[in-house]
């Protein structure tokens, strides 16, 4: 079964310095039809124009990935972290027994574009948790998620892996999974097909009661493959 989310059926919000694309339910945007998938509560595309951003505000009990597809990211927490951050890495927060961020595109005439991820963790009021890191651009996939913190990537509480898939134009590829299971896809960039459905950069699908995905590339793309419980 999918699910087909195309990009220009999300929720918008237009806030002059935020251009923000909601995937599901989020702020003033409520659809009951996609309010979550699994554990994956929110993806929301962000265009931060210069020198604005997300003032100092509070999060618990929530795990959130950011990634930045241009621009840079100034961050500040109530962890003590004071960090930069630049197109191609990723951001952790486990948010836990609570924390408190500002998030700022620090440049004078670059705009910020980012991914903002969050999933609903297993267990609650853990002690907050903050990391960042840049993975290796690569042919095939790379785990940014997991349970166990499995290789390099970041250790998430929640039943659930990340994986970044990469590929050239042309390619052919036969993806296994877990008819048990969930698999949300969502494209970064570049135009392919899933299961024979085109789509394209900032489409998505939702996989379930699945056994594979093929994916037939017809540019160099780059998507995110969510594994939920």
């Amino acid at each position: 079964m999918l699910q087909v989310r195309k990009a220009n059926e999300r929720g918008y919000a237009d806030h002059g310095w935020l251009k923000a694309n909601h995937t599901f339910s989020f702020a003033g945007y409520y659809d009951p039809a996609h309010v979550h998938f699994s554990h994956l509560r929110v993806i929301n595309e962000d265009f931060v124009a210069p020198t604005m951003g997300f003032g100092t505000h509070p999060h618990d009990n929530m795990e959130i990935l950011t990634y930045v597809l241009e621009g840079r990211i100034a961050h500040k927490d109530s962890m003590g972290n004071v960090k930069e951050f630049n197109a191609g890495e990723f951001q952790f927060m486990s948010a836990g027994s609570g924390v408190t961020h500002s998030e700022f595109n620090p440049s004078n005439d670059e705009m910020l574009h980012l991914y903002q991820i969050w999933i609903i963790p297993n267990v609650k009021d853990n002690a907050p948790r903050y990391d960042q890191r840049r993975f290796a651009d690569k042919e095939g996939a790379t785990l940014i998620l997991s349970p166990t913190g499995e290789g390099e990537s970041f250790r998430v509480y929640q039943d659930m892996k990340l994986w970044r898939h990469q590929y050239k134009a042309g390619q052919t590829v036969d993806i296994s999974l877990n008819s048990a299971r969930n698999y949300w896809l969502q494209v970064v960039k570049g135009e392919l097909k899933v299961n024979d459905i085109a789509l394209s950069s900032s489409d998505a699908v939702g996989i379930r009661a699945e056994e594979r995905a093929k994916i037939e590339t017809s540019s160099d793309v780059e998507f995110l493959l969510f594994d939920l419980k």
